[in-house]
């Protein structure tokens, strides 16, 4: 037998604690504890952000778990829909149309070297799309129009298995880049059965017929039987690169019950692995990824939501939003700073307007604690967001009396504020962000009766000065970054109008896919950023996106529908507090605070026994 030191490189070594980095295959003996230790492989399904549309019906999906690429559908809402999404391993973003929208079918390929045929839109198609990463372009059609095939292999090499016209068939075609071909029949007639593998090492996996249980081979010629699945299914998702690297999850089994249950193959036999946390028939029968990563995405059972699969010797814990300390004072409309764990929430609605409140407080992480009051109650002000904890701004908003519209500024310190210079243009509902002694505040409701303005000012620490205008007058809309590189995202009555800002200049750039007023901004940079909740008319929602500066893509959903509150952090580490909440109307006022952590990865180190 050879001895370890042979087939990894290295002896076992004794230490005292565990290392902060193991490598692949690293084993040693922690003589504090008198433990054999090294890395455990683990295999699990984690949660991934929600898509943006709702789709069912066997939309395409193909790609890997951090490039993934999903296409048409159906809902009840869009019975045959042309929309595409790509997955970039945190969230979900709109991608470029398909030609035809359609259902029922599979894809190959890569997310910017994609796929599809086929398919359902009222009758059986033939036509045949190519994705480059932006657009489709419609290709050769297939031979046989049919639909709830089987696919897989890669644009220019590509297999289509099976599917139904009108009863199950068994016809095989297979593309070149340029046409498709109809070659050897698979052994049986079969429908909405799963394809891994490339064109000349595949594998058609259960479906319909044969009785959903069987599995068979192919070499690009010929067909072998293959192994038969522990648990019959159609519908099912698949993954696999190759052959003998295949993955049969969830699905239908007969005569109809979802199942969470995923099996794998091993070239010869199908063994049981961890299950999906919500069973359903998923987008598509080609979920990017291996045996050791592959995605899951939405279906019947399964509205918009992703779940991962990762087999590794790292321990992966999901980004998500969870609850954080409740805040002292409900209100809402009230501003925020800082970061987690050293948040700032002041001023806002306690009940409804004109109930404005001076209430100042901190987090540190855990519980909110109250501090100094600011010297003049008012809500709307630059909340979301100038500063740190211990070096705030507000600015503007909006304070009892008549006219109520303020250009009233406060410094905070850490401890109490102090008056600062006043905005030369009175306004509430404003965009504020960047730092204290290089502010920005932007936009907002005038001192003037239904009227709202694109007013920038910059602020140095003393005083204000006039800057550029931006190129939509709006208010209600949330700021993120520095004064050089600062970003401001949607507006009143709820549109999802974006603009950057580079110090000088306003640029228009790609929408947020909600339009919304009063989300909660202010977590991150220009470039990689979340914006979540907000309001559109007078409902709330959970919806989080994230932003890199090009593209808009959806991040785990709040807890709770929300709207107009405090925030502050970056895209990996973020607090919400306060804020409205339901039912709707002027006295929502909320104490709920919301934490988020972006995706961790630990190792996993594993006891290991001579037993």
């Amino acid at each position: 037998m050879a001895a370890y030191k042979d087939l990894i490189g290295q002896k076992i070594t004794k230490v005292t604690s565990n290392p902060g980095e193991p490598k692949t295959g690293q084993m040693w003996y922690n003589s504090t504890d008198g433990k054999l230790r090294g890395l455990g492989i683990l295999e699990a399904w984690s949660s991934g952000s929600s898509q943006n549309i709702f789709r069912e019906g066997g939309c395409a999906v193909t790609g890997t778990t951090t490039a993934g690429l999903l296409c048409g559908g159906s809902s009840p809402s869009a019975p045959y829909t042309n929309k595409t999404e790509e997955y970039n391993g945190s969230g979900w973003s709109a991608g470029g149309d398909l030609g035809t929208g359609r259902s029922a079918y599979g894809s190959a390929g890569t997310q910017t070297a994609g796929l599809t045929a086929g398919g359902y839109n009222g009758s059986n198609l033939t036509v045949s799309e190519s994705y480059n990463g932006t657009s489709w372009s419609e290709g050769p059609d297939i031979n046989t129009a049919r639909r709830a095939y089987g696919t897989c292999g890669t644009q220019t090499a590509a297999l289509l298995v099976g599917g139904y016209t009108t009863t199950s068939v068994n016809t095989v075609e297979e593309y070149n880049g340029s046409s498709w071909t109809t070659v050897t029949s698979a052994p049986a007639n079969n429908y909405s059965a799963g394809m891994a593998g490339i064109q000349t090492s595949a594998i058609q996996i259960a479906g319909a017929t044969n009785p959903g249980q069987a599995s068979v081979e192919y070499d690009g010629t010929n067909w072998t039987a293959g192994g038969s699945l522990t648990t019959g299914r159609s519908q099912g998702g698949y993954s696999g690169t190759t052959q003998d690297l295949a993955m049969a999850i969830s699905g239908e089994t007969p005569p109809g019950p979802k199942t969470a249950n995923c099996e794998q193959y091993n070239g010869t036999s199908w063994s049981e692995t961890v299950n999906v946390s919500t069973a359903g028939n998923p987008s598509g029968n080609s979920p990017g990824g291996s045996t050791l990563s592959a995605f899951f995405s939405s279906g019947q059972s399964r509205p918009l939501a992703t779940e991962e699969y990762n087999k590794s010797t790292n321990s992966i814990t999901a980004a998500a939003w969870a609850s954080g300390g409740a805040l002292g004072t409900a209100r809402y409309q009230l501003g925020g700073a800082g970061d987690l764990p050293a948040g700032l929430a002041y001023g806002g609605y306690g009940t409804s307007v004109p109930g404005n409140t001076n209430k100042t407080e901190e987090y540190n992480g855990t519980s909110w604690s109250e501090q100094n009051d600011m010297s003049n109650p008012r809500g709307q002000c630059s909340g979301q967001h100038i500063g740190t904890q211990t070096a705030a701004l507000a600015a503007g908003g909006t304070l009892p009396g008549s006219p109520p519209y303020s250009a009233v500024c406060e410094e905070y310190n850490g401890s109490s504020w102090t008056a600062g210079g006043s905005l030369n243009q009175s306004r509430s509902y404003l965009a504020g962000f960047g730092i204290q002694t290089a502010g920005v505040a932007a936009s907002g409701f005038i001192n003037t009766p239904n009227t709202f303005g694109a007013n920038t000012e910059h602020y140095d620490g003393s005083s204000w000065t006039a800057a550029n205008a931006m190129n939509t007058a709006r208010y209600v809309s949330s700021g993120t970054g520095t004064q050089t590189a600062g970003l401001a995202v949607g507006q009143y009555p709820g549109t999802g109008t974006v603009e950057e800002y580079d110090g000088t200049n306003w640029t228009t750039v790609t929408s947020y896919p909600a339009g919304r007023f009063g989300i909660y901004g202010g977590m991150g940079t220009q470039t990689d950023c979340l914006y979540a909740g907000g309001s559109a008319s007078t409902t709330r929602t959970t919806e989080t996106f994230g932003y890199d500066g090009t593209t808009w893509s959806t991040r785990p959903s709040l807890g709770t529908a929300l709207s107009s509150g405090a925030s502050g952090g970056t895209s990996t580490s973020a607090f919400i507090a306060g804020g409205r909440g339901s039912p709707p109307g002027p006295t929502a006022g909320v104490t709920t605070t919301e934490e988020f952590t972006g995706e961790t990865s630990a190792a996993n180190i594993a006891d290991f026994t001579t037993s």
